[in-house]
């Protein structure tokens, strides 16, 4: 397929993509409740231990794969086989999954506010139904191409940009003048508490830092190739870093972390602020409910693409039908987007119909996603020191450093990770066999489902190899 018929997208359509697929305004919130200010100063440290150095992973694996159609299989491949390529591909495919149970309410909630001026409570049952709605959706509109959604990333960066500057800008204002913020800003507060329940709160940080992989899945789509993509990669790492950690710092300025809620609290500190300056808290709360909810439309819509084709576009042909994994003129599996779209909707209805609330059934996706979104990027860490060990003599553009400094990053990478995501798994104060039940055997189940389908796709695939050398030494 020729560049053209894909369509380029240029730097800042790139920056906006990776921006709309990684910054994600309600993770200041989620973590906030969570942990306070300290994840002002957790965030910082996850840009600097983790971001920065994921990004100069996947950089030097794109350097090294610039043929490559969406990433993920491609990089893990020669590292670590076909069967765990096709594993860390899937994972990524599936933990995602969860993922899209727990944004999909907060497109909800901004959307009341956009319309409303407030939230409206809906029952879990209709959170689910406008849910279906809304994601099927952006998956015909995921399946455009980067072209579309690197239009519609741009309008998102901008709307986000405007939002994120408006706030901190009011936030300083305030702090300048007489204003008392409604969380101390001190250094005890900002102090991380060492428990085993911040390390598995860890895994929210790093998931919110997470997700430059996803541009990836469009590299072949980047004006510049891979030159481009890893420049711009590394300047986006940078920014939503700093972007997290500033957010972090003064998100409780105006309102206290206790009356924040993960469906509408970007807009409760916006409407905080407004009450301070002397603002239409109504005027406000719509004007941040238009524009967060065309960022989240905008971050599931990259979200609803990148997994889909990091998965289906690489695996060799015949794993799944042959439907499954064509590729549009966009260079997206279609059918595989809308077989995606209906695993959402039996999660989204059996989450909806077992919650007595909307703020529950977004805690036990969010606590389903954070452990187990992980263990792709573990896959790509594990596949990148075994990169740098046997295979550091690939020709590529760009590198981590020396062969002892990659492995050296990488090895501490993946030792904070197991720590985090076992901490995840098994939080305090929880039943342990539930957790163990939710957490844990769930996706062993369903990787094992994935391992068994991948070596009987490879058996068949030995055996007609066989049956067609026998054939042909007969023929001769």
């Amino acid at each position: 397929m020729s560049q053209s018929a894909r369509g380029t997208i240029g730097k800042f359509a790139l920056l906006s993509m990776t921006l709309a697929a990684v910054f994600n305004v309600r993770n200041i919130v989620n973590n906030n409740i969570e942990l306070g200010l300290s994840s002002a100063p957790i965030f910082l440290l996850a840009t600097l231990i983790y971001f920065i150095p994921f990004v100069f992973i996947i950089s030097e694996f794109v350097s090294a794969n610039k043929d490559s159609e969406s990433g993920m299989y491609d990089w893990l491949k020669k590292p670590l086989g076909t069967k765990n390529a096709y594993l860390g591909s899937f994972l990524y495919w599936f933990v995602n999954l969860f993922w899209f149970v727990s944004l999909l309410p907060n497109v909800i909630a901004y959307a009341s506010y956009a319309m409303l001026g407030y939230e409206y409570n809906f029952s879990p049952v209709v959170t689910s139904v406008i849910s279906i709605v809304l994601f099927a959706a952006a998956t015909h509109i995921s399946t455009k191409g980067a072209s579309w959604l690197g239009k519609i990333s741009e309008m998102v960066a901008y709307g986000v940009f405007a939002l994120f500057g408006i706030y901190v800008i009011g936030a300083i204002m305030a702090l300048s003048g007489d204003h008392v913020p409604a969380q101390p800003i001190t250094v005890e507060a900002m102090t991380p508490t060492i428990s085993w329940a911040t390390i598995g709160i860890m895994c929210w940080i790093f998931q919110a830092a997470g997700g430059a992989e996803t541009a990836a899945a469009y590299l072949k789509d980047v004006k510049g190739g891979q030159k481009t993509f890893i420049r711009v990669i590394i300047s986006a790492g940078i920014l939503i870093g700093a972007m997290y950690a500033v957010g972090s710092l003064l998100v409780n300025v105006f309102v206290p972390r206790e009356a924040l809620t993960y469906a509408g609290g970007m807009v409760e500190i916006f409407t905080g602020m407004a009450q301070y300056f002397n603002f239409s808290e109504n005027l406000v709360g719509r004007f941040v409910g238009v524009i967060l909810f065309i960022a989240m439309f905008g971050s599931m819509m990259m979200w609803t693409a990148a997994p889909v084709k990091i998965h289906f576009s690489e695996i060799p042909k015949g794993v799944y039908g042959e439907k499954t994994t064509e590729l549009n003129e966009h260079g997206v599996p279609v059918r595989a987007a809308w077989w995606q779209f209906a695993f959402v909707v039996i999660m989204l209805v059996v989450n909806g119909f077992g919650s007595e609330s909307v703020q529950e059934m977004m805690s036990t996706a969010i606590n389903l996603t954070a452990g187990t979104a992980m263990l792709p990027p573990i896959f790509i860490m594990v596949a990148y020191f075994i990169f740098r060990l046997k295979y550091d003599d690939t020709p590529r553009d760009f590198r981590m450093g020396s062969r002892k400094v990659g492995m050296s990053v990488v090895s501490v990478l993946i030792v904070i990770f197991v720590v985090s995501m076992t901490a995840s798994a098994f939080p305090t104060g929880v039943d342990l066999v539930n957790a163990f039940f939710i957490n844990v055997f769930m996706t062993m189940v369903f990787s094992a489902l994935a391992w068994w389908w991948i070596s009987r796709f490879e058996k068949k695939q030995a055996q007609g190899d066989t049956a067609a050398k026998q054939t042909l030494a007969s023929a001769k």
